[in-house]
């Protein structure tokens, strides 16, 4: 398959921002696309060569890619800088150098998606005592043999910048309308994707064997589950209201959640994103190894701990660990506790349709065996006192709130339902939890905070339409260290012009991808006439935003743009507050 007709499909998703259209492109390039290349092209389309839990980084330096372009084309590196400062997209400027190239040779090698997807591999796979000058060999390759359009396309993609405007629920949505014919069928399909964490796979079984295939995909320990949610209530008596019969109360930890795969003794342990971060836990790792099992998937949340009484510590006490170097020095200073919620899978049995009661009894037959693992504290309950009650028991002993679970109710990769509900303590504000909101935008700070972003223009999500909505812009809560650290992280995440896939009439000095979550409180939820979130949905022409938010000091690093707050559980903390007013 040329790759000219997928940089043709990518460039036509640029120039549009109405999502019926990029629906149409992506289900027009998919049809042009045979089921030997279909892998492929998602993961081009993803932006990568491989899922998350592979942990093969694609990106190339932009000073890599600079000399790459100064040695295969005629364009100087002055002229390159220049062109790039002021684009701020490499792949713009190697359309521009490729479009002035002085042509040096007659016949040029055919560029395919195959081609350029193994040369992708060849980069990723190069590492060691002259890696650099064989990376530069391979894309200069490239480079030589491509059109302008398409040289953009395959530096966009090794930079992390692709620019499209799409997530994965448009990709599932348009692989649903072209092989399914009907985009309702996409609940299928991204039920599959939940138990597999691979786009490329299930497109290539629903091109080869339709939606009858789906069935075949099974979980496998090692490949990580997207992980079950919490919805969220703001009262016990709304719990009792919902779940009705007996429930159990969990302790909500502040650590990071992980879900360690456990295969004949060998342990893979990913994060809340699915990345794979088994080298940042050896010693969760040398534990989990000495369970006798054939094989298990469970879900535990790692605590940080005060070495001297054993407390808990607050979440960013973690971070230490995600370092590349020195992780035995991390492990010592920062010890953890690991204190097991949930199990997924347990010698060769898939538990996701087991109840939670059954699964819990498991989990606690593996704890008793092993003196080195917790289980999250729970109580099984019946009345909202009950509730409150070890509400306040939680937050004395240094937890968040708690978490409420259905007995009955079954493991739902990939879902936010009301089979766990999250509860927090009243704060003094109306707010009754924290919002998890992506930064989508900056204005430049002055007096203090020049050279660095003074507020930062934050966002929902909104599921159904596959949309950032601007929510609020905060300024307040930051330390100089964390201005720094957030500041350094958005530099990565900068782009020319508003994402495709954000709705904001907000004007900024700055644009981001929605990557970074930060953690946001505030006093309450109002109606305006200037954010998008929830647009029309309470009075025409006007949406809800935040009133007075602070940041909490927490970067959401676990969690990816879409698993933020959406703007369905804006509106139901919007509805809450009108019935405190009424009553």
């Amino acid at each position: 398959m040329d790759y000219n007709i997928v940089a043709q499909a990518y460039e036509d998703m640029e120039k549009t921002r109405k999502r019926l259209e990029l629906l149409e492109i992506l289900s027009g390039l998919f049809k042009n696309t045979s089921s030997k290349v279909i892998e492929r092209v998602i993961y081009l389309t993803q932006g990568k060569i491989k899922p998350d839990f592979y942990g093969i980084e694609l990106g190339m330096s932009d000073k890599l890619v600079i000399k790459v372009l100064e040695k295969s084309t005629s364009m100087s590196k002055n002229r390159i800088q220049e062109e790039y400062k002021k684009t701020g997209d490499l792949g713009e400027v190697t359309k521009i150098a490729l479009s002035n190239k002085v042509q040096t040779t007659l016949v040029k090698d055919r560029l395919t998606v195959e081609r350029v997807y193994s040369t992708f591999e060849d980069i990723a796979n190069t590492t060691g005592h002259g890696s650099v000058d064989i990376k530069i060999a391979h894309l200069s390759g490239l480079l030589s043999d491509c059109t302008p359009l398409e040289g953009k396309y395959i530096i966009r993609t090794l930079t992390g910048i692709l620019r499209l405007g799409i997530a994965d629920y448009t990709v599932l949505d348009a692989l649903a309308v072209t092989y399914t014919g009907d985009k309702k069928n996409r609940k299928y399909l991204e039920r599959t994707y939940n138990i597999s964490s691979d786009l490329g796979k299930v497109a290539k079984i629903v091109v080869e064997k339709g939606l009858e295939g789906l069935e075949e995909i099974n979980i496998v320990v090692g490949n990580p589950i997207r992980p079950m949610l919490a919805e969220r209530l703001s009262s016990s008596q709304e719990i009792i209201d919902k779940v009705g019969e007996k429930m159990s109360l969990e302790y909500k930890l502040d650590g990071e959640r992980l879900q360690i795969h456990v295969n004949k003794k060998q342990v893979s342990i990913f994060s809340r994103k699915l990345e794979n971060i088994t080298n940042h836990y050896p010693d969760v790792s040398s534990i989990m190894s000495e369970i006798n099992v054939e094989n298990m998937i469970v879900e535990a949340e790692a605590v940080a701990i005060n070495k001297e009484d054993g407390s808990y510590l607050p979440f960013q006490e973690l971070m230490h660990r995600r370092r590349k170097h020195k992780i035995k020095e991390a492990v010592e200073n920062y010890p953890i506790s690991i204190n097991l919620f949930d199990i997924i899978f347990f010698d060769n049995e898939d538990l996701t349709n087991s109840s939670y009661e059954r699964r819990r009894k498991i989990l606690n037959i593996i704890v008793k065996k092993n003196k080195k693992l917790d289980i999250v504290k729970n109580k099984i309950i019946r009345s909202a006192e009950e509730i409150d009650n070890f509400l306040e028991q939680s937050i004395e002993e240094g937890c968040e709130g708690l978490v409420i679970k259905d007995l009955q109710g079954t493991y739902r990769a990939g879902a936010r339902e009301y089979l766990w509900i999250k509860l927090k303590r009243e704060y003094k504000s109306e707010m009754s939890d924290t919002l998890d909101l992506v930064v989508i935008g900056a204005i430049y700070g002055k007096g203090k905070r020049v050279n660095r972003y003074g507020a930062l223009l934050l966002a929902a999500y909104n599921k159904e339409e596959d949309m950032f909505r601007s929510f609020c812009k905060v300024g307040t809560g930051f330390s100089d260290e964390q201005l720094r650290i957030i500041y350094e992280k958005l530099q990565k995440c900068i782009i020319k012009d508003k994402h495709v896939m954000v709705d904001s009439k907000m004007e900024v000095d700055v644009w981001f991808k929605p990557n970074i979550v930060l953690e946001i409180t505030g006093s309450e939820i109002t109606i305006s006439p200037i954010h998008t979130a929830n647009m029309n949905e309470i009075r025409k022409d006007f949406g809800l935003a935040l009133r007075f938010p602070i940041f909490t000091g927490r970067i959401r690093e676990d969690k990816m743009a879409q698993d933020i707050t959406t703007t369905m559980e804006i509106m139901n903390e919007y509805k809450k507050q009108l019935k405190k007013v009424i009553n």
